[in-house]
């Protein structure tokens, strides 16, 4: 884990002002500046900061991800100003939920790959026994190949993606190879 926020934090923090933090209980980003009551913790920080939950290597590279993904006007809010609602979503929250993942879970799956870590598709929803739709699979699949193809990578992403293969020796993480339906239903 120390190598990944090592990169992370060699590549955004002083250019970004943004540090990738473990040990969360729940995954969270807190823009600097931000008060204590507004967030939740006791402190108040000079720079944004992205927590994944615990030491776990998936949300270390989910919420990069998402970091990565998000404008500016989105990295000035606290969890980017996104809704969240708790596990034991009803099917309408769950396909809202879906629609909001694919591009994050795409470019966690490819930060996966350039690691040389098997990614899993996360429909965060245990306590509904739904599990991940085949539509919403299909779509992350759609959205990785796309990405592999040159549409609109976005550049933090890039960046992260290289650092990644160079650092775990991974010479094609962008290869549309990588990134079949089969590798993950």
């Amino acid at each position: 884990m120390a190598l990944i926020i090592g990169l992370f934090d060699q590549l955004f923090r002083e250019r970004f002002n943004t540090g990738l933090l473990g040990g969360a209980e729940e995954p969270i980003y807190i823009p600097a500046g931000l008060t204590a009551a507004e967030a939740g913790l006791s402190s108040v920080e000079s720079y944004h900061r992205l927590y994944f939950r615990h030491d776990y290597l998936s949300s270390a590279l989910h919420e990069s991800a998402h970091w990565c993904i998000a404008g500016a006007q989105r990295r000035a809010q606290l969890d980017f100003g996104y809704w969240y609602s708790p596990d034991g979503r009803s099917t309408e929250q769950q396909q809202l939920f879906e629609q909001a993942e694919v591009r994050p879970q795409a470019l966690e799956w490819i930060f996966s790959v350039a690691c040389g870590q098997r990614f899993r598709v996360s429909a965060d929803n245990l306590a509904s026994g739904q599990g991940v739709s085949h539509d919403f699979v299909q779509a992350i699949v759609r959205q990785a190949q796309s990405w592999c193809t040159g549409d609109s990578l976005p550049p933090r992403g890039r960046l992260f993606i290289e650092a990644l293969a160079n650092q775990f020796d991974c010479t094609e993480p962008l290869s549309q190879d990588h990134y079949q339906l089969e590798a993950v239903a």
